[in-house]
Parts: C-alpha cells; sequence; structure tokens
C-alpha cells in the first residue's frame, strides 16, 4: 500500500489491539480491515488490557516477550494446548517449566 510502512515490529496482545482501534475508531471510520480486525479481537480477547499487560510482564520472566504475547492470548489451560503453542518453536521448555506458566495463567483466569 502506498503511504503505509511498518513503524514498529514489537509483539503486542489482542488486548491492547482491541483498545488502539476502538479509540482510533472514536475518531476516524475503519476500514474493512480494521472492522474484521476488531471484531475478531473482541470476540476472541478474554482478558482486559490491564490483566494482559500484567500477565505478559509475569510471563517475560519465563519466556520471551513474543511468546509472552502468544500464551496471554491464547490462555491454555493445560499441558496440551502448551505444547501446541510451542510446537513449531526452536524453544525447548520443560514440563516444570510449562507447569509454572500454566499456573501463571491460571491466576488471571479464574
Amino acid at each position: 500500500m502506498i503511504g503505509k510502512n511498518t513503524v514498529n515490529r514489537e509483539p503486542i496482545p489482542a488486548a491492547k489491539v482491541k483498545s488502539i482501534l476502538e479509540k482510533f475508531g472514536e475518531n476516524h471510520d475503519l476500514s474493512y480491515e480494521q472492522n474484521v480486525t476488531l471484531n475478531h479481537v473482541s470476540t476472541f480477547s478474554q482478558l482486559s488490557e490491564e490483566d494482559t499487560d500484567k500477565l505478559v510482564a509475569e510471563l517475560e520472566g519465563k519466556v520471551k516477550r513474543k511468546y509472552a504475547v502468544r500464551i496471554a492470548d491464547l490462555l491454555p489451560q493445560d499441558l496440551d494446548d502448551m505444547r501446541l503453542i510451542f510446537a513449531k518453536e526452536r524453544i525447548l521448555l520443560s514440563k516444570e517449566d510449562m507447569e509454572e506458566i500454566l499456573e501463571i495463567v491460571e491466576k488471571y483466569t479464574l
């Protein structure tokens, strides 16, 4: 697209995307793609932006930010879900690390 360039490549959680699009939509008309994205994140985002930020910060002590954001968006419930998140990645987490991550996630989903 003409005039469109990437400003930042840092992964952000879906809850933050929702917040950004809602604020932008107050003053501007959203494009089709923006509306679809807003609908998607509104449907699937389970935590508030504040809780998501806290969860990501806590998870960053265990894994890189991109994995922390992915975990915060998907909120895995068991070890099988955790294994699916990391199935194509070159990162190896022990069962104990995955269980610790699940405990952290559980604090925010109750």
